[in-house]
């Protein structure tokens, strides 16, 4: 995979477009959206390119991150950053495909409805499962025309949206909501929507083996995929502002009312046309993206030797039917709205990941670095903003309860719940290892 595939891949595991900021508005308005939106790169998402660049540049081995931990930290920490990950992945993938039913359900309501909406998640799932046993080149050169069409009915929305505001000079609402009850917890919902947004930069890591030029190419595409992702972010919502349209009640979906109001129904079919592209897109990219990481394990005796199957593609099909499989068990769950249980997990990976790189830095100072995340007080300074941030990610879900009280896990926080999971990270690894170690001792003993 060349540069601008490794880019457009890594736009679809962070971004995807526009598609599932609506909620930041909602929540801040236009005038905190915009900054948060703008602040968030350089707090969250450079110093996390930045630690991406240089560990997959020193060390582009298939399984990225779960690598560099274990490589750092031991084969115990590797396990944990591996098994955050993919629980992470459980209420992070169930998402993607609930976005393609809410747009397609845009064209005509009943085509969704009931058990259709299941069944066209579903497909999703299958039709990736299928795209990514064509190999990894494909899905990356994919997500450049995908990505460009995607985009498309964006590039009309900001130009709309500007004229509007020059020729008719509306009125701009720049603070918060009509109907917002000003209270601080539609301003933490915003900036936890706006985290989730901003994350999976190393998600890009785990497929090394397929990427051209992997110590040139990984620092580029970060830095790529970081500015595109942002400056999609930014223009539709100035291009809104500036327009006049209130923010009051925009969530996710209503870009396709935006667009309506400024281009008419073509402009909405396009965005709606995009919201179903971004599902799969998203999806896809993920999963070629997450299903490298059992194959990883497997090669290192912590998950069963049958994961190491590849097709003649070099495609782990093994590990996408697998993956494939939970994913698809877990659509129906009701945690996809749940982001701070997927950033909970996903964040306690990533500063696993920052310590790594100051850890290899301590241990393996001759490592050949083509990309130098700058000194060494500089790397250990990287993790400090994304930590803080998770840290607050997590103070923020400690009264989130997962959803109805009469349910068994009803009154169970956020926090809690993610607590409990990323716990049954050591117990899994002591499950696996201990019987590794039994038949190590036993064969040395024969051998004796």
């Amino acid at each position: 995979m060349p540069l601008l595939p490794l880019i457009a891949a890594t736009f679809f595991m962070v971004s995807g477009g526009p598609y599932g900021i609506e909620d930041i508005l909602g929540g801040a308005g236009y005038g905190l959206a915009i900054i948060i939106i703008l602040l968030l790169p350089f707090v969250w998402s450079l110093p996390t390119a930045l630690m991406i660049g240089e560990l997959a540049a020193a060390i582009p081995a298939e399984g990225g991150f779960y690598v560099w931990v274990r490589r750092a930290l031991g084969p115990f920490w590797g396990y944990q950053e591996s098994w955050l990950s993919l629980t992470a992945s459980i209420f992070d993938m169930a998402l993607y495909p609930s976005i393609f039913v809410l747009y397609l359900g845009k064209f005509s309501a009943p085509l969704t409805a009931g058990w259709r909406g299941y069944f066209w998640s579903l497909a999703v799932v299958a039709l990736c499962c299928g795209w990514n046993l064509l190999g990894v080149p494909r899905v990356g050169e994919d997500s450049v025309w995908m990505s460009a069409l995607l985009l498309a009915p964006f590039a009309f929305f900001v130009v709309l949206g500007m004229w509007r505001g020059l020729t008719q000079h509306p009125a701009m609402h720049w603070g918060r909501p009509d109907n917002d009850s000003g209270t601080g917890a539609a301003l933490t919902t915003a900036i936890l929507v706006a985290l989730w947004n901003y994350m999976g930069w190393d998600n890009a890591s785990t497929i090394a083996r397929d990427v051209e030029n992997p110590q040139r190419n990984y620092p580029r595409a970060m830095i790529g995929a970081a500015a595109i992702t942002a400056v999609t972010y930014i223009l539709p919502l100035s291009a809104m502002a500036v327009a006049g349209l209130s923010p009051t009640s925009f969530s996710t979906g209503s870009w396709a009312i935006a667009a309506g109001v400024l281009g008419g129904p073509i402009l909405s079919l396009g965005i709606v046309a995009g919201g179903v592209i971004c599902g799969i897109g998203m999806f896809n990219s993920l999963m070629m993206s997450y299903t490298r990481l059992p194959i990883a394990m497997a090669g290192d005796g912590l998950l069963p030797r049958m994961f190491l199957r590849r097709n003649r593609r070099g495609v782990p099909w093994m590990s996408l039917l697998a993956c494939g499989m939970a994913w698809g068990l877990a659509l129906k769950l009701p945690f996809e709205r749940l982001i701070s249980i997927d950033l909970i997990l996903y964040g306690s990976s990533l500063i696993l990941e920052f310590v790594a790189l100051v850890v290899l830095r301590l241990r393996e100072p001759g490592l050949p670095r083509p990309f130098r995340a700058g000194n060494f007080g500089f790397a250990c300074l990287l993790g400090i903003g994304p930590t803080l941030l998770i840290g607050y990610a997590l103070y923020a879900s400690r009264t989130e309860k997962l959803g109805d009280p009469n349910t068994l896990l009803g009154n169970v926080s956020a926090l809690v719940f993610a607590s409990m999971i990323a716990l049954l990270g050591p117990v899994f690894y002591w499950l696996v290892t201990v019987p590794l170690s039994r038949r190590r001792l036993a064969s040395e003993q024969v051998t004796e």
